[in-house]
């Protein structure tokens, strides 16, 4: 294959997929358009994650901070623009909490990317219960009285095919952006600094420099999102976006799929919200220990995720592959 039609043949795989993807509800049930639309949100924050988590290394533990800043931040502007037209809302709230994310991100990364590993993770599951506990006490976020978002679904949409779609362009641009990363210079940089920071500076890589773009870059994909999330919620309180099961979920997302790689967490976040909203759906009183359950005996499987196994899977079979007779 040409190496410069590469580029071009897999935007069209991904067009042509999300193309079929987006055909979907009309042949689904709305029980699983809605299950599509929580798998298609959980793989694009958990692309968003691993451009920080999986590519440079830095796992964050409270990137939920961002999904709850971006929505709160879109939420008040959208209240006081109430009178634009439905079309227009949206657009305006994806900016202003693009930019609130980014402000965050940018102000917190100057200290916080100097801690590594474990401290890393911890300190950013911090960051996440600060913005919570503002959110909450400054009357001024209404984080506790809760925020109402205004309907955007054009006429004759039905909401979940609304949100659906909406969401399907969203994470198909997430994945792209990642995919653009990756395969950069800037994605050479960032597979550096995950593998040996301090071997990567001598070199002359500017890992500080790095390190902040990809903070601020998947702080912002997460922030976008979360304002899509919120307007399909219609009314979000600080316990509805700052949570901790997402912090959680999207680790557990790339670890299932496979952590550092592009589709491994889409495949972990189709994986695993299929398991909870579909198979164990009636397990309630059953479902945390079943989901745990599954998760380690997969964990354990598979510790280099789904996509890692089907590696080593194939490089075994080769290996037993006899060899061409001379």
């Amino acid at each position: 294959m040409n190496a410069t039609l590469r580029p071009a043949i897999f935007v069209v795989i991904v067009l042509a997929v999300a193309a079929v993807m987006a055909l979907l509800p009309l042949v689904l049930p709305p029980f699983y358009v809605r299950v599509g639309q929580l798998m298609i949100y959980s793989a694009g924050l958990a692309v968003a994650w691993t451009i920080l988590g999986g590519f440079a290394g830095y796992a964050s533990f409270g990137h939920s901070a961002f999904i709850g800043v971006g929505a709160f931040a879109a939420g008040l502007v959208e209240e006081r623009l109430s009178g634009l037209p439905a079309p227009l809302l949206l657009p305006v709230g994806l900016v202003v909490g693009g930019l609130a994310c980014a402000v965050l991100s940018a102000v917190v990364a100057y200290p916080i990317l100097r801690l590594r590993g474990t401290f890393f993770a911890i300190a950013m599951l911090g960051v996440c219960h600060v913005c919570a506990e503002l959110n909450n006490n400054i009357d001024v976020l209404q984080g506790s009285l809760g925020l109402n978002f205004p309907a955007i679904t054009p006429s004759g949409w039905d909401p979940a095919t609304f949100f659906y779609e909406l969401y399907l362009v969203a994470g198909v641009v997430v994945l792209l952006i990642a995919w653009a990363i990756q395969r950069s210079r800037f994605g050479a940089g960032l597979l550096s600094i995950r593998e040996d920071e301090d071997t990567a500076r001598m070199l002359g890589v500017p890992t500080e420099r790095y390190k902040r773009q990809a903070f601020v870059i998947s702080a912002v994909l997460t922030g976008l999102l979360g304002v899509i999330y919120a307007h399909s919620l219609g009314y979000i309180t600080t316990d509805s976006v700052y949570r901790d099961d997402t912090n959680l979920n999207l680790i557990v997302y790339s670890l299932l799929g496979g952590l550092g790689t592009l589709f491994g967490p889409v495949i972990g976040a189709f994986m695993l919200v299929f398991i909870t909203q579909v198979v164990l759906a009636r397990l309630l009183d059953f479902h945390l220990f079943a989901t745990g359950l599954l998760l380690v005996v997969l964990v354990l499987a598979a510790p280099g995720g789904v996509l890692g196994f089907v590696k080593s899977w194939r490089m075994r079979r080769r290996a037993a592959m006899p060899a061409p007779a001379e």
